[in-house]
């Protein structure tokens, strides 16, 4: 959005910095995977006379779908193409059924395909879909307390209201709890086996360095441990996918997920890290190492943290079991297992992270181990 006021303030439009932060906020109350919304949203708040329409529109076309429109012309906002699916024939003696039912739009599409099976430029579109997903955390209470509405009574501030009235108590304050996002932290499998998926990933735990701010830590596992937080600051996500590239000295390498974990638990865990956060690993469970010792880590980590949740891109294969070494000793204690193969997928694993869902995969994973 950023881009698009910034093309169109040098087509000569009015997009400043106020008309943009308004669009921002109406986008915020809007479908921004919707051309007709993000269209109507910009023309609303970056257009300040009738002049700018023109203008708009043009940008638009061309910002958006690489268009040109005819000038003095409104067109109509970009509408994704539907993919070509052959409509169901009708029974004998039925009517036929509704042709849209038996379509879809792209971004639907690719939701539920693999990311290991797309072409180049589906890949790109998934990236940049990944970078719209909101994977903040879920919210804890502080120990710190709050003025509120309600809840239980707050001594000091009623002592300075009654003084401020002459000693006259004449209203009770009252304190709560002040609520925090619960720490997260991602390690994400680099190594060769995860090749297909390690990207995608990566721009998850953007997303969710995005989304959560500092509550939000970042490592890849290999044959090492990286911390990836920082390069994954970055706003622009191409740019912290650059960042964090440089910084992986393992990538593609082997997996020895017991000795990171131990690493990570060691370092960073018993300090804080994992106390009382939400892990998530996504790793596919093909351990080099010593499988006991990656049992006992995992132990470790579960009664350190709040939630451990494990996401194997094989687990959505028809007839997987957890069945490798790493796996099995890893699946006792994991709370939630999930799979991280596509975008709906990373879309599920996101709501996990939030607490607003559960995989109730892990039982299942534990007893075929």
């Amino acid at each position: 959005m950023t881009g698009f006021a910034r093309t169109l303030r040098a087509a000569g439009g009015a997009a400043d910095s106020e008309r943009l932060q308004a669009m921002l906020a109406a986008l915020d109350h809007l479908d921004v995977l919707d051309p007709s919304d993000v269209y109507w949203a910009g023309r609303l708040t970056l257009c300040a006379d009738p002049g700018d329409l023109a203008r708009y529109d043009r940008c638009f076309a061309a910002y958006f779908s690489g268009a040109t429109a005819r000038p003095g012309r409104t067109p109509p906002p970009v509408v994704a193409r539907r993919a070509a699916v052959p409509e169901p024939r009708a029974a004998d003696g039925e009517e036929g059924g509704d042709p849209r039912a038996a379509a879809a739009s792209p971004a639907e599409v690719l939701r539920g395909r693999d990311l290991a099976r797309l072409t180049a430029a589906e890949r790109a579109e998934v990236a940049r879909l990944i970078a719209l997903l909101d994977a903040g955390a879920e919210r804890r209470r502080s120990r710190r307390f709050a003025p509120a509405p309600a809840g239980r009574l707050d001594p000091a501030r009623t002592v300075r209201e009654t003084l401020r009235r002459g000693g006259e108590i004449s209203l009770l304050r009252r304190r709560a709890h002040r609520t925090r996002p619960r720490r997260v932290v991602l390690i994400v499998d680099v190594s060769g086996s995860m090749g297909p998926y390690a990207d995608a990933l990566l721009r998850f735990a953007h997303a969710a360095a995005r989304s959560g701010g500092r509550a939000v830590e970042v490592f890849s596992a290999g044959t090492r441990l990286t911390r990836l937080t920082r390069e994954l600051r970055h706003r622009d996500p191409d740019a912290a996918m650059a960042a964090a590239s440089a910084a992986i000295p393992d990538w593609s390498g082997g997996t020895r997920l017991g000795e990171e974990l131990k690493e990570f638990l060691d370092r960073f865990g018993q300090r804080g890290l994992a106390r009382g956060a939400v892990a998530v690993i996504a790793s596919d469970g093909w351990e080099r190492g010593d499988a006991a010792l990656l049992g006992a880590q995992m132990a470790r980590l579960h009664r350190l943290a709040h939630r451990v949740v494990w996401a194997n891109p094989h687990k959505a294969r028809p007839g997987y079991e957890p069945l490798t070494a790493g796996m099995a000793a890893a699946l006792p204690h994991v709370d939630d297992f999930t799979s991280g193969h596509s975008l709906a997928a990373l879309e599920d694993l996101a709501r996990l992270i939030a607490g607003s869902a559960r995989s109730g995969g892990a039982g299942e994973g534990s007893a075929h181990a």
